[in-house]
């Protein structure tokens, strides 16, 4: 989509949601992604593993999803 649109609607859209476009080009493994879900607890906002709750930094998240920058 990002690619489709003209200069102006590209710079209209990133003065109003910042970076949420490059998360489009963001490559996920399906697979740790459906085993990380199972471990997400949406009401912490964090992983939980048996009783232990994990909270990734943004540094963490960025090797999660392959993504370079934010």
């Amino acid at each position: 989509i990002w690619d489709q649109w003209n200069d102006e609607v590209n710079k209209l859209f990133y003065s109003s949601y910042g970076d949420l476009p490059y998360l489009l080009d963001i490559k996920v493994d399906k697979h740790l992604f459906r085993a990380l879900a199972q471990f997400w607890n949406p009401a912490y906002s964090c992983f939980t593993f048996g009783g232990v709750d994990l909270v990734p930094t943004v540094e963490e998240y960025m090797a999660i999803f392959h993504c370079s920058k934010i």
